[in-house]
């Protein structure tokens, strides 16, 4: 007898109508791969995952938590009570603590903050008057110092007896201070371990790397890459230890610009969008885009329009108007990317507009000749008229010069006006190449028109 896989959403859905108490609930939650289960959380309409977080225990519901994205967590918590919503954050990392209370409304934040402990609220607004773009904004002020006159028996024993206090201690350093929390040095784990326990922490210590607050995600990204750390110490212009950011925290933070990226080019650009959320509110951030991209369309489709007579006698050019944008499209999508990467690394800034357009120029050329002559034979091929082929063959050329030369400069001109260029460069992009590409074929089709009858 063939066994029925039990849909975990169903489950979870089943105990939640049962008024399921909070043991049984954990109970049930810890039956389930993480991975199933953080599944089934998502398929849970908004206010059954409201129900899940305020019944389950608040380390449970900090777990469900830390998997979900910031600006979700805070829609939920919204709709949820101020204390429930304290007393979860309070099981969280204060880095994500603060990713998480950024997002809420500053009525909702302020309501969660007045129930926070006075020194876990100091230290939040600290952190959060920091960018989330830099280390500031990414740090996190769980970590082990200890001052340079400790010895190694005094901070080994100290560390094993106040596990629950370290328990967002993912990275295995000490940090040695002084004074009003100078740092010293850093010394990992693994060699305080094996130190001679009398000695003072501060004889061990190896000097630190630091890094600025003000220290960008490209200058992060950079250090990590040339140092081999899991973690560097945050300080201030006196050299006093503010916290300390993880690897793993920076790659979650590029890989959120890269999809917030990616979701603002596909025109979702009200934050993000995941399915359990109402239908009229996605609808909502979908049209909110997908309106002006039917001005845009109109604009390129209105060039066709002017050349309705040319297109009328030559019926073979319909099939190759798509061809001729699409595949600028693609080449100017190409450059757009690499723009969109360097600004990014810091590469390149909005006064390279001639260097990126020169370097672009050239590979537009090549790729466009390319490109074109392969389009151009294949038209000449099928109807046996080589100036079909040299019209439709030109076009593209044409229209793949100035389709990597709008990719690649229009997200620089973008950002040096303050615009984000992962939202505006696509649809200019767009309605450029798709107008220049009709137009192109168009007007050299009508310029060799009785060549084409």
């Amino acid at each position: 007898m063939q066994d029925i896989k039990v849909d975990t959403r169903d489950l979870i859905r089943s105990a939640l109508e049962g008024e399921a108490k909070q043991t049984e609930l954990d109970t049930l939650l810890d039956t389930l791969d993480s991975a199933d289960l953080l599944h089934a959380v998502f398929r849970l309409s908004e206010d059954e995952q409201r129900q899940l977080l305020s019944t389950v225990s608040t380390e449970r519901a900090a777990d469900i938590i830390e998997d979900l994205p910031d600006s979700h967590t805070a829609e939920l918590m919204e709709e949820m009570t101020a204390r429930e919503s304290a007393t979860i954050l309070e099981e969280l990392a204060s880095d994500h603590r603060v990713d998480i209370l950024s997002e809420l409304d500053t009525e909702d934040a302020e309501a969660i903050l007045e129930l926070l402990d006075e020194e876990d609220v100091q230290e939040i607004r600290d952190l959060i008057s920091y960018p989330s773009d830099c280390a500031g904004g990414l740090m996190m002020t769980e970590f082990a110092s200890y001052p340079r006159r400790a010895t190694v028996r005094e901070v080994v024993e100290d560390l094993t007896g106040r596990e629950g206090d370290y328990e967002f201690l993912t990275v295995h350093y000490v940090y040695v201070v002084a004074g009003h929390r100078v740092l010293i040095g850093v010394i990992r784990l693994r060699d305080l371990v094996f130190a001679d326990p009398d000695a003072r922490i501060g004889s061990v210590a190896r000097e630190a790397i630091t890094v600025l607050p003000e220290t960008t995600l490209p200058e992060l990204d950079q250090f990590f890459d040339d140092y081999d750390i899991a973690a560097v110490p945050v300080v201030n212009e006196r050299k006093q230890l503010l916290g300390i950011v993880r690897r793993r925290a920076l790659l979650e933070a590029l890989t959120e610009k890269a999809e917030s990226d990616s979701m603002k080019v596909a025109g979702i650009i009200s934050g993000e969008e995941l399915r359990s959320m109402p239908v009229w509110v996605r609808a909502k951030r979908r049209l909110s885009w997908l309106s002006v991209n039917i001005g845009l369309n109109i604009i390129a489709a209105s060039v066709i329009a002017l050349y309705e007579d040319t297109l009328s006698a030559v019926i073979a050019l319909a099939v190759f108007l798509p061809i001729v944008s699409d595949m600028s499209g693609c080449s100017g999508n190409q450059a757009v990317a690499v723009s969109m990467r360097e600004l990014t690394l810091g590469a390149a800034e909005p006064k390279d507009v001639a260097r990126v357009w020169g370097k672009e120029a050239v590979v537009g050329v090549i790729n466009g000749l390319a490109l074109g002559l392969l389009l151009g034979l294949a038209a000449w091929a099928w109807k046996g008229n080589p100036v079909l082929g040299a019209v439709v063959g030109g076009a593209l050329a044409l229209n793949t010069l100035l389709a990597v030369s709008i990719g690649g400069t229009v997200p620089l001109i973008l950002k040096r006006f303050n615009v984000d260029p992962a939202v505006a460069s696509g649809p200019l992009l767009t309605t450029m190449t798709d107008m220049c590409g009709f137009f192109l074929v168009l007007s050299l089709a009508s310029l060799v028109l009785p060549r084409l009858l």
